[in-house]
């Protein structure tokens, strides 16, 4: 076999790639400024005399207009719109409510559950579909993006090695048998794989991927980076209530058993006799947030109850024969960081609400207020005796002019508040979004009609997810403008400047020549060195170039090897299309890309924990292959 020589071209395009990863890793510059820098001095270069093929000029920028990148620009879309009907946050309840709140046993939910899903589609896709719930519990329990968005990833990437359609490499493999098979005897003709020959190394690789982090996360894992969704918005009710105003209040659900002498009592009485806040009530599956003073208890019911441990549990659980829930549950979702929280309102001069009382204007009816604390000049009124006043019954204080309501209240509920004129919403820091529960089955029928095309038609990828898209924001799950906002464009750029990059290594006939030198020192080793080296070169193929290129480039190269050595050469092939997923090393993946924004992530997290996950993979990769094939 004629060896191929290195020319002027190629050893520009190695000096690029190593310009690329020291920027990368130094990150000197951002790595999506860093990304276009090359990209532009690609191009630049290639006007130069003997460097013409590096990049086609006309086609520098096809990079965004690519499969890929259309592709992650519908599935963020897609994703939005989901999450804007308040599934996503739904999901986000149901996982904490199996798995609790602690970072050992969410990862392990949330990382099996993407696994799954990312074996029947793009792993981006699952990605994408994941990172608004992650970031739901990243606000409700206070754990970092960081240390779950890197497992959800990792986990999407394995997840694809599961069965033949869950990456492109695994798609394409069966055609590159084909085509091998024309130019080999009869002797030597391959079969193809099936949906699930792949399976048994895909679920073990899922798995190493989950115990990897839950038993080594606390030290391989960023600590406190990564913004979330809203996850610092709105203050904490309890630092903001009781350093402002000296009210010392937690949140509780408490359970209404039948025959309890609370039935028939009013709110209004109850949170004044025991220096309580009922902020809602259940009663046979009919909930209502903000429930007006007048009231009635009924059994069995739930209430969420804003007070003093002490209080609640001395003073009115016992005696009421109630039944204080370890953690919220029926009101979890209405009340977490993201849908509710304290405000400040003050009552502007002119305002018609003046010399009325709130059980006169129904301002938990109307609005959805509860008032917590009316604060006025050097005074605060409350239901809560404190060392600076005395307990009073709020409700039927006559409102003045300037006094300020703190109030608990459903963020949506606040967002309507301020257009009008008889309130002031002061509090600013509150996700002022608006969700659209009432357009759950458009977005799902839309996500649906999208999964289908993907699975059952030939229709290109970012097309069918296009159209997925462009439903959501033709039903107006999403606004046209809502849609721009959802993509995040840095991760686009990064993808897309890459893309000239990896075209290059593969048009001047770098990538050969790299495979070709390795190939070399492992000419003469034992037939699984040589496996190992084919997956090991996949691996450093992937991080470089689309792991689409590196499968269409490394399949005949792997398989003459296996027949010049005595092996079986779909094996050595399908070696090629799995490894081709073990990209953990730096973010060049599309879904490394996509949660490296939202999780605050830098080049050097991925260096430190992907590096072991790339070992482990080669590990149980190489096992798996020798156990089953």
């Amino acid at each position: 076999m004629q060896m191929t020589v290195l020319t002027l071209e190629m050893m520009v395009v190695l000096g690029l790639l190593a310009f690329t990863m020291f920027l990368f890793v130094s990150e000197i510059i951002r790595i999506d400024l860093a990304a276009i820098l090359v990209m532009v001095i690609l191009g630049g270069l290639s006007t130069l005399p003997g460097l013409e093929n590096l990049a086609e000029r006309s086609e520098l920028f096809s990079g965004f207009s690519s499969n890929a990148v259309m592709s992650i620009i519908a599935v963020m879309i897609i994703g939005a719109g989901l999450d804007k009907t308040g599934l996503m946050s739904k999901v986000a309840a149901l996982i904490l409510k199996r798995g609790g709140t602690t970072e050992g046993r969410i990862i392990p939910i949330v990382s099996t559950t993407v696994g799954v899903i990312s074996s029947f589609m793009q792993n981006v896709g699952a990605a994408a579909l994941f990172l608004p719930v992650i970031s739901r519990i990243s606000a409700r329990t206070g754990i970092p993006m960081s240390r779950l968005a890197m497992p959800m990833g990792f986990c999407a990437i394995l997840g694809g090695t599961i069965t033949m359609v869950g990456s492109s490499p695994l798609i394409l493999l069966n055609d590159l048998l084909v085509s091998a098979n024309m130019t080999l005897p009869a002797d030597q003709q391959m079969e193809p794989f099936g949906l699930f020959s792949v399976t048994p190394v895909g679920v073990m690789l899922v798995l190493t991927g989950v115990l990897y982090f839950v038993l080594l996360g606390k030290w391989i894992l960023p600590v406190a980076r990564g913004r979330g969704v809203d996850a610092g918005a709105g203050r904490s009710m309890q630092t903001f209530v009781e350093n402002t105003y000296g009210l010392r209040a937690d949140m509780f659900e408490v359970r209404v058993p039948e025959g309890s002498i609370l039935i028939g009592q009013k709110l209004a009485d109850i949170m004044v006799a025991h220096h309580l806040y009922i902020l809602g009530t259940s009663y046979k599956g009919h909930k209502v947030i903000a429930p007006m003073a007048d009231t009635l208890i009924e059994a069995p019911a739930r209430l969420a109850i804003l007070g003093l441990r002490r209080v609640l549990e001395d003073e009115f659980a016992d005696p009421y024969g109630l039944e204080i829930l370890p953690a919220l549950d029926v009101f979890s979702d209405d009340f977490a960081a993201t849908q509710s929280g304290v405000a400040e309102v003050v009552i502007p001069p002119g305002s018609t609400v003046i010399g009325q009382s709130p059980i006169e204007l129904r301002l938990r009816q109307t609005h959805g207020l509860s008032i917590l604390a009316i604060h006025r000049g050097e005074e605060t009124l409350s239901h809560v005796e404190t060392e600076d006043h005395i307990a009073t019954h709020i409700g039927e204080v006559n409102l003045q002019a300037g006094d300020t309501l703190v109030v608990h209240v459903q963020w949506d509920r606040l967002t309507r508040l301020k257009s009008d004129q008889d309130f002031v919403v002061v509090t600013s820091d509150f996700p002022q979004e608006e969700l659209r529960p009432h357009k759950v089955n458009w977005a799902l029928g839309f996500f649906l009609m999208t999964l289908s095309l993907i699975l059952f038609t030939d229709l290109l990828l970012s097309l069918a997810l296009l159209a997925g898209a462009i439903g959501m924001i033709l039903s107006r799950v999403l606004s046209i403008d809502e849609a721009y906002e959802a993509v995040s464009w840095s991760t686009v750029f990064l993808l897309a400047s890459l893309i000239p990059l990896g075209q290059a290594v593969q048009n001047t006939g770098t990538a050969t020549w790299i495979a070709e030198q390795i190939l070399t020192l492992l000419d003469g080793w034992p037939l699984w060195s040589l496996q190992l080296g084919v997956a090991v070169l996949a691996t450093i193929f992937t991080l470089v170039m689309s792991n689409v290129g590196a499968t269409v480039l490394l399949v005949p190269l792997a398989i003459s090897i296996a027949i010049a050595a005595g092996g079986d050469p779909a094996i050595f092939a399908l070696t090629v299309a799995i490894s081709t997923s073990n990209s953990f090393l730096i973010p060049t993946h599309q879904v490394n890309a996509l949660i490296m924004g939202p999780a605050g992530y830098r080049v050097i997290d991925f260096v430190r924990s992907g590096g072991i996950m790339t070992v482990l993979f080669l590990i149980v990769s190489m096992t798996g292959l020798s156990l089953f094939f």
